[in-house]
């Protein structure tokens, strides 16, 4: 009999697995996914920074569901491993063989006080947030003057190095404007250095003086006052205040609530993440549940990049489990952020888990440097492979 495959998320860890799956020839597949529009993330951050328009990041879900695979229009709220079901919020259940488990980060507004407020505000932005993406885009171009304050969340979220990105491309545009100099521009990171590896480090911070921005190291935002317009940040015993123009902001982040009582992740102290073997991707106590994406304990840097790597391993890990196979595939922890440091190039971070440089191109050590050759892929190559070939499985 056909393995029944049930899948928890229909972004774009779960639609690339999905697709993958029913290539390998299993039959029945499903997806479940509440959204009917599907957003490329990666493409927020050119919306933001003025560089792409956001319809290029939205397509209906049933559009891009591979075929074959059944898309089911609800959300999960319960996993019973025992009975291996799945609850739904209409109250209906589906019973699985093998469960993938991709339902995404959630993003916590409300975890800073006043954050979620000042998001309501004309002076509120965030590429992380499809709307506040595009709201970024006119609210960053039109800046004359004034205070612009850029918040990056901490490690344990999804792509946080993707808070700078829209900083550069204003940066670029101030300065093509003839404004930059009338502006300050403040980066906030509870990270020691930009991004955590010398050499991208390096890039990185000759943009940073090349641009003339401030940047505060180890400091968290803790509280907005969209009143006064002023954000606290620092720590506990170290806090400052500063006032600002336009606030851009990366949330803090966290595993979807509901998973802590399926009994399948982590403590919540260390995270709540899905507990799976980060090389393979199954889970430690359930072999029929694996997981990927941002919120499985990958043990790497999450992000939207490093998901094609992860889809490929689980999915040949699971169709060889299904057939009573060796499980060989690992996942090697790789991680990728383009950083689009100008509206012209970009500097491509590849990584492993170690935080070794790992370039798509092997033998071309210096990929990371500032390239416009990797803006044409970043902007231009990836996002028609992703609608056309990732989403479906082929690549």
């Amino acid at each position: 009999m056909d393995a029944r495959v049930v899948i928890i998320g229909g972004g774009n860890a779960g639609l690339s697995v999905a697709g993958r799956l029913r290539r390998a020839g299993l039959r029945d597949v499903t997806v479940i996914e509440p959204r009917g529009t599907h957003v490329f993330a990666p493409l927020q951050s050119h919306i933001a920074g003025g560089v792409a328009r956001a319809s290029e990041a939205a397509r209906p879900q049933q559009d891009v569901t591979p075929r074959g695979v059944r898309w089911v229009q609800d959300a999960a709220t319960a996993v019973d491993a025992d009975a291996r079901t799945v609850t739904l919020a209409s109250g209906d259940v589906l019973p699985y063989d093998q469960l993938v488990l991709c339902p995404g980060i959630h993003m916590d507004w409300d975890a800073v006080p006043g954050l979620a407020e000042a998001m309501d505000t004309p002076e509120g932005v965030s590429n992380y947030d499809y709307a506040l993406a595009a709201k970024a885009s006119p609210v960053l171009r039109d800046v004359r003057g004034g205070t612009v304050v850029f918040v990056q969340a901490g490690s344990a979220t999804t792509c946080p190095g993707a808070a700078q990105k829209p900083m550069y491309l204003a940066c670029d545009w101030w300065r093509a404007t003839g404004v930059l100099a009338d502006i300050r521009v403040v980066l906030v990171t509870p990270e020691r250095s930009l991004h955590g590896i010398d050499a991208i480090d390096a890039e990185l911070r000759r943009k940073v003086e090349e641009y003339g921005i401030e940047v505060r190291r180890g400091a968290h935002l803790l509280a907005v006052d969209s009143a006064t317009r002023t954000v606290t940040i620092g720590t506990a015993d170290a806090a400052e205040t500063l006032a600002y123009d336009v606030l851009h902001a990366a949330p803090p982040q966290s595993a979807p609530a509901w998973l802590e009582p399926t009994g399948l992740t982590v403590p919540r102290s260390s995270g709540g993440w899905i507990d799976i073997d980060p090389e393979t991707l199954r889970h430690r106590r359930r072999p029929e549940v694996w997981a990927l994406g941002d919120a499985a304990a990958i043990d790497a840097y999450r992000s939207g990049g490093g998901l094609r790597s992860q889809a490929k391993v689980l999915a040949a890990n699971l169709v060889a489990a299904v057939r009573g196979r060796e499980i060989r595939a690992r996942f090697d922890g790789y991680g990728v952020c383009p950083y689009t440091v100008s509206r012209r190039t970009v500097v491509f971070a590849e990584f492993d888990r170690r935080g070794r440089l790992e370039p798509t191109v092997p033998f071309w050590r210096t990929l990371y440097r500032e390239r416009r050759f990797s803006w044409v892929m970043d902007r231009r190559i990836l996002p028609w492979v992703y609608w056309h070939l990732i989403l479906s499985g082929r690549a």
